[in-house]
């Protein structure tokens, strides 16, 4: 595997990379039963900082309480543990992926008995998609239903249906998938928020049938900061058509301007005007270099 780094905390302890390992008999690998986080950490003036580390930890906790699946330390005790394996590593920026899942212990789909375990690994990584407007294609797979899952968590299982999307897309040359609702508006990309701009505006899909990402909210604030309106709605597919601009935002994508929909372009199919007013500033939030949202940065 590229880019490992040495160590991962592991319940409570830190273990070499390569010894850190479960029983195959374990509850998630079978039935899906664990949650994560994705969280980025950047290098700063003031050395490494996580983004947005408490909001991060706090959402992991929200997803594992949609399963029942105990984490047997405190928000702050994850927060700590995070910063040390950040520290452990001497990795200046990179991904953190906290992961909590039922264990060994117990099979069958109850997973109560089973035993719960909790892992922070992080590693270098840069951009993960293409550093340009990027082609996107309308999957035939939909967004998990919300009245079937509790779909604003981040469980591992639900996963599969980004999963299906992506290998459906990417064989036929397009960059990343995008998923509609239930109901046929958009929804999100398998692992994005989708905005488009129209007339100075942001517009976004609303809560309920899409994951509430922390990059989303982040770049509403901004947004709104800078005076420009965010709209959460529902969209239709035929309303991307109109629009000025598209972007995917996610911990991972950051701030992804979209070119293309189904091969038909996005404005002039280049990276738009507000796109680049919001993907500077929230670089410069992310590094630290925007003073107002230093509470969003979490210095190692």
């Amino acid at each position: 595997m590229e880019n490992t780094t040495k160590w991962i905390w592991m319940d409570g302890e830190f273990v070499p990379w390569e010894e850190a390992k479960i029983h195959v008999i374990s509850h998630a690998l079978h039935y899906g039963s664990g949650v994560f986080e994705g969280t980025r950490f950047y290098e700063t003036e003031n050395g490494s900082a996580i983004f947005r580390l408490k909001e991060h930890t706090k959402r992991l906790f929200y997803s594992a309480s949609a399963i029942n699946l105990p984490i047997h330390f405190t928000e702050e005790e994850i927060n700590e543990a995070t910063l040390e394996t950040v520290r452990k590593n001497n990795v200046s920026s990179g991904y953190i992926r906290p992961l909590a899942f039922f264990g060994e212990g117990k099979m069958g789909l109850r997973p109560e008995g089973a035993t719960p375990h909790m892992i922070i690994a992080c590693w270098p990584w840069g951009k993960y998609l293409a550093d340009r407007p990027i082609r996107v294609k309308i999957s035939k797979y939909i967004r998990i239903h919300p009245q079937s899952l509790i779909s604003d968590a981040k469980v591992t299982g639900y996963y599969v249906n980004s999963i299906l999307a992506v290998q459906e897309v990417i064989p036929q040359g397009y960059d990343e998938a995008m998923l509609l609702d239930f109901e046929g508006n958009i929804a999100e990309g398998p692992g994005e928020n989708f905005f488009l701009v129209k007339n100075g505006e942001l517009h976004t899909p609303a809560l309920g049938s899409i994951l509430p990402g922390i990059t989303r909210s982040t770049i509403i604030q901004l947004a709104t900061d800078l005076g420009i309106t965010t709209h959460e709605r529902k969209i239709s597919p035929d309303e991307i058509w109109e629009a000025d601009e598209a972007f995917y935002t996610g911990t991972a994508a950051e701030v992804t301007p979209i070119g293309e929909i189904d091969d038909k372009k996005i404005g002039n199919g280049e990276e738009g005007p507000i796109t680049t007013q919001l993907k500077k500033v929230y670089f410069d939030t992310i590094t630290g270099k925007n003073k107002k949202y230093l509470d969003w940065v979490f210095t190692v």
